[in-house]
């Protein structure tokens, strides 16, 4: 659990950095309202439940499943009208079909994501922290890739993140990451053919970096540390357009 000076430093960081943020960004607002208006048929704004945690078993619950501490999330829209329609929860994938032209866009630059600002001076959400997942699927990982509701024990989900400045958008390993050394090891261990290229992959190895950012939270040496390089780095993934 991270000591009481880490909690106090980090919210404090948190107000400042998304007051600061809102009001840099604001006038971009009527600007991207416009330009998604123009672009395809739909709301300005998306917001979407997501998962900041998990909550223990009760052992009265017949259920098997987790039960999940959810908030809502704003987004500027960049998928397509009713994208889910028929299909669900699913997550978002690179070269996703369901993205409109200007949403390719915003997702490279991560303009979408500026209204989280708001969600950071709320309280639901820290300027750096794992990504929070979509309850629903969230559970599913949970079950399936061990250790994966750890992320966000004692931490909340983030704007920005270790692993997101390390990692491409769904968490592709990059040639520059030093995961790339142990890339075979990560991905596809059993060299199954039919699970060539699995999401499970990419998100097993987001789970390494949200991890160690997690860890760095123990002690305020390390996470003072971890979350000016994440703040630092951001700007240049950004710059870059990485994020897809």
């Amino acid at each position: 659990m991270p000591p009481v000076s880490v909690k106090i430093i980090k919210r404090t960081i948190d107000i400042l950095g998304s007051s600061m943020g809102l009001c840099a960004t604001l006038p971009l607002y009527p600007i991207i309202a416009t330009l998604v208006k123009l672009d395809s048929r739909g709301p300005v704004f998306y917001t979407q439940v997501r998962a900041k945690g998990l909550l223990p078993q009760n052992p009265n619950d017949s259920s098997l499943a987790p039960k999940c501490v959810t908030f809502r999330m704003m987004k500027f829209r960049t998928m397509k009208q009713d994208a889910e329609k028929g299909i669900g929860a699913v997550l978002a994938k690179k070269n996703d079909s369901r993205v409109t032209r200007l949403g390719r866009i915003m997702r490279k630059v991560r303009l979408d994501e500026l209204p989280q600002l708001w969600n950071v001076l709320k309280g639901d959400m820290s300027l750096v922290g794992p990504r929070p997942e979509r309850p629903e699927l969230l559970v599913d990982l949970a079950l399936a890739i061990p250790y994966f509701e750890e992320r966000m024990r004692d931490c909340k989900p983030g704007l920005t993140g270790l692993a997101q400045v390390s990692l491409g958008y769904t968490g592709a390993i990059p040639d520059s990451s030093g995961l790339a050394a142990f890339r075979d090891t990560l991905q596809n261990p059993f060299k199954l053919e039919e699970a060539r290229g699995a999401l499970a992959d990419d998100l097993r190895a987001k789970l390494l970096y949200d991890l160690a950012y997690t860890a760095a939270l123990e002690k305020f040496s390390t996470y003072i540390q971890a979350e000016l390089k994440v703040l630092a780095l951001t700007p240049v993934v950004l710059l870059r357009g990485s994020g897809q």
